[in-house]
């Protein structure tokens, strides 16, 4: 028996770590949000991808909940580009480093503080299909229910159905190379760490480690992950127990009684992206919308950066205070960086290959990444600080993450981050104040009188021009920068938070 109809404002296919994020983002704007996940709770068998770079800690700083990640996780100042160390401890942020988390605990967290804001979840069943029109998106559930919302989410994972149904092309590049990926007990002590051969890489560690000086030290017992380069790509079966069986021997020429898999899993090359991100009210976003390679653990990272760039542009349109040409924006901006990001893992891939030629250029990579300016520039993109949206010419920071500053204000001292954890649009006017005027938008952006005396420094960039006044979006990127006159600020707000309340029908 069909089951009626249920709406929402948006409703996300798919509750991993980037639909949990959209969904909180919604939430924080008071637009009525549900998630549909198959899984019938947040558990995740295995860990999966692990770590978060600097940019998405901000991102969670933002919000307010960073410290939530960091008591949990395992602060490393070093990040890598196939294999080779890039120091980022001196990377201009609050957070110059990679927090050691897998996904597992990564989503149980993210899960924690959505369910502390209005969100609806639907568990333990899929979307199976969907019809969108002029109004709205009929979305159908496993179960027989069927769903009624303005806008739909896929956030579905690389094999995305939601994708697939709107007929969105996921072009791209085959897979190269095949690796198995398990957590597993061993009944003998195996040989932790990492190994090179003629297949290619190869790792057995502690689930359970810790990082002291940059270094991973592995607990004395307990489950083990393993990870193994297979010798053919392209099987299309599930991966099984023998199949790590084999692959163990295969390298370390025994398989240390394995057994007792919690998780067993196979991840390859694959390089795609979306040739669109939206069609209509359909949208797409983290692996639904590009897979790549795990190389430099970028994927989960970008899914979670692509929710918080779509999020509050989703709900200003859903709540009517902005056109929905504004969804168009979330394309053009987040389109390029994802596209740096599977060609980044593809250099990766190629870099780690077995032979002598590729050692010879991955040694001659290393040496480059070795001075400073290389070293700064790989570093900020690396860990996702470097992200500069094209929003036309002018001051450096228009269009890149505002930094964390430690203000003064009337209120007293303020991080800036502090003032974006209700997700809310900010004008920051470091100059004379009540020099800037806002007063039609002012019931959507916030202005803040303060004032700032340290250096202006951004990833990669350096040192910059301190502005006289900055509009800063939700999710943290610069929107427009005052040089002493409000010139271009009114387009500005129009563009990016409506048109002025005196306008607005």
């Amino acid at each position: 028996m069909r089951v009626a109809t249920t709406e929402h404002a948006v409703v996300i296919a798919g509750g991993g770590p980037t639909g949990l994020m959209l969904a909180g983002e919604l939430a924080l704007a008071g637009v009525d949000v549900a998630i549909v996940e198959r899984r019938p709770s947040q558990d995740l068998p295995g860990s999966r991808a692990g770590g978060l770079h600097s940019r998405t800690i901000e991102i969670l700083d933002q919000r307010g909940i960073a410290d939530r990640f960091l008591s949990e996780g395992q602060v490393a100042r070093v990040g890598q580009f196939s294999g080779v160390p890039l120091d980022i401890s001196d990377c201009p942020t609050r957070h110059p480093y990679t927090l050691g988390l897998w996904q597992n605990h990564i989503e149980r967290i993210l899960a924690g503080w959505v369910g502390e804001l209005p969100v609806t979840f639907y568990r333990g069943r899929e979307v199976t299909g969907f019809a969108q029109d002029e109004t709205g998106v009929d979305v159908e559930l496993s179960d027989g229910q069927s769903l009624r919302a303005e806008y739909l989410a896929g956030c579905d994972g690389g094999r995305s159905l939601v994708r697939k149904a709107a007929g969105i092309e996921f072009p791209g590049w085959d897979p190269t190379t095949s690796a198995l990926i398990a957590e597993v007990d061993m009944a003998q002590e195996p040989d932790l760490g990492i190994r090179h051969d003629a297949l290619g890489t190869h790792g057995i560690g502690r689930v359970e480690y810790e990082i002291r000086d940059g270094e991973i030290v592995f607990a004395d017992s307990g489950p083990v992950r393993v990870m193994l380069t297979e010798r053919h790509v392209g099987a299309t079966t599930e991966p099984t127990l023998r199949d790590v069986s084999d692959g163990l021997i295969a390298v370390y020429g025994t398989d240390y009684g394995v057994h007792n898999p919690t998780s067993i899993s196979r991840f390859t090359d694959t390089t795609r992206q979306a040739a669109a991100y939206r069609d209509g009210r359909v949208l797409l976003a983290g692996d639904a919308a590009h897979v790549h390679a795990p190389d430099g653990g970028q994927g989960l990272n970008t899914g979670v950066q692509d929710a918080v760039n779509l999020g509050w542009k989703l709900a200003q349109v859903v709540s009517r205070t902005s056109p929905a040409g504004l969804l168009e924006s979330y394309h053009a901006e987040r389109h390029p960086v994802a596209a740096r990001v599977l060609r980044t893992t593809m250099a990766q891939v190629a870099l780690r290959r077995p032979d002598e030629r590729t050692e010879a250029l991955r040694e001659t990579v290393a040496e480059l990444l070795s001075a400073d300016e290389p070293r700064r520039r790989f570093a900020a993109m690396m860990s996702g600080l470097d992200v500069h949206y094209d929003l036309g010419e002018g001051h450096p920071l228009l269009g890149r993450r505002m930094p964390d500053l430690d203000l003064v204000t009337t209120a007293g001292p303020l991080r800036v981050f502090t003032l974006l954890h209700d997700a809310r649009p900010l004008l920051l006017n470091l100059g004379e104040p009540g020099g800037v005027d806002i007063t039609p938008w002012a019931d959507r952006v916030r202005l803040i009188d303060s004032t700032y005396g340290g250096r202006w420094e951004l990833p990669a960039l350096g040192a910059v021009t301190a502005p006289s006044a900055v509009l800063v979006r939700p999710d943290g990127y610069v929107a427009w920068v005052g040089d002493g006159t409000e010139l271009g600020l009114a387009d500005a707000l129009t563009t990016w938070f409506g048109p002025a309340a005196t306008a607005r029908p």
